[in-house]
């Protein structure tokens, strides 16, 4: 595989890479992340499949309740944002599991044009968006039968963290912000990882007006990122975010929902933001969590002296954590939802 490489026009993933993993769920809600909810019993946390309309479109999500649920009762929430290519049944939902399991409504929905929301063209990945679709859980979760709409906090993961900061801007019912492995996906798609591509990005804008374009016209729509991917690629790849990330949507935590794919035309919005761009408009409670040996910790370093208006701002390292096993590993998993529950209970 050619280092850093991002523009690939590719046909759709195909049912063939959906690893065996995935195809053995035992979660009739088909979620694959490990110690998933089998079944809803009384008394336990509980998951609730629902969709609702945003914008004419109708998105899918995963709200679960906590234990000994009680409608009649108030609780604080958390709605938490999707990694880039991720759905609300991978990482997003093991994290708003374990929330709830802390005695929080937590929320995961997948994003418009995106996993089993609806939306056209598929794979559609433009931040105004996936930013509009995080006002749209707070106003789902908001009406919500036990959820107290002046405790609502946000938590967004990978990609769906650089939108969460820019929600956040905005949306002042989130009350606490948090991010983990915060990826700045403006940044990244306009520069190339780690600055890689400066060198190529009016090429890459001219690819992506020429995609728009015949898009217009009716014709076929084009796609970038990578549609699939051999055991030897996976090994060859040089980065751990794409390395181990494609070992994770590819091979032990793949699910038909999740693609690596976008919409080529996408770029034309994806490179000229930035998640960091009016951050300090954020006046809300901040904790950025990364992994000490995340080859994407330079996103959150770029992006936490910025928010100079956030109040009890912090920074939290996971020692030896990188990026994607931050998504799965039980050991960073736990250190986050304990610096989490304690964020959130002093904060909302």
């Amino acid at each position: 595989m050619e280092k850093f490489k991002y523009i690939i026009v590719a046909m759709f993933m195909t049912a063939g890479i959906v690893s065996s993993a995935q195809n053995k769920s035992k979660s009739p809600f088909g979620l694959v992340y490990e110690d998933a909810l089998t079944k809803n019993e009384h008394g336990k946390v509980n998951i609730h499949p629902t969709t609702y309309k945003l914008n004419g479109i109708e998105v899918s999500a995963n709200v679960y309740t906590p234990a000994n649920y009680d409608p009649s009762k108030k609780y604080p929430a958390i709605v938490v944002a999707h990694p880039n290519g991720g759905i609300k049944e991978q990482t997003a939902g093991l994290y708003a599991q374990r929330l709830a399991e802390a005695g929080y409504i937590t929320m995961a929905a997948d994003a418009s044009y995106q996993g089993a929301s609806g939306g056209q063209p598929r794979h559609t990945d433009k931040p105004q968006y996936r930013t509009e679709d995080i006002h749209g859980m707070a106003d789902f979760i908001a009406g919500f039968d036990g959820v107290d709409a002046n405790q609502i906090g946000a938590l967004g993961i990978c990609g769906g963290g650089g939108y969460t900061l820019k929600a956040a801007q905005s949306d002042k019912r989130l009350k606490a912000i948090a991010t983990l492995s915060m990826f700045n996906s403006g940044e990244v798609r306009r520069n190339g990882f780690q600055n890689s591509q400066l060198n190529t990005i009016q090429n890459r804008l001219e690819q992506a007006s020429q995609a728009r374009a015949q898009e217009a016209a009716g014709e076929e729509i084009k796609y970038s990122g990578v549609a699939s991917i051999t055991d030897e690629e996976i090994a060859n790849t040089p980065t751990d975010l794409y390395r181990e990330g494609y070992q994770y949507y590819y091979r032990t935590h793949a699910h038909p929902n999740s693609t690596f794919l976008y919409t080529t035309s996408s770029l034309m919005d994806l490179m000229t933001w930035d998640a960091t761009a009016g951050i300090e408009m954020i006046n809300q409670p901040l904790l950025m969590i990364v992994g000490s040996k995340s080859d994407t910790k330079y996103m959150t370093d770029e992006a936490f002296p910025k928010a100079i208006n956030a109040r009890n701002k912090e920074l939290f390292l996971l020692d030896g954590a990188t990026h994607i096993q931050t998504y799965w590993k039980d050991e960073y998993v736990s250190q986050t939802v304990n610096k989490l529950m304690d964020f959130y209970s002093k904060n909302l």
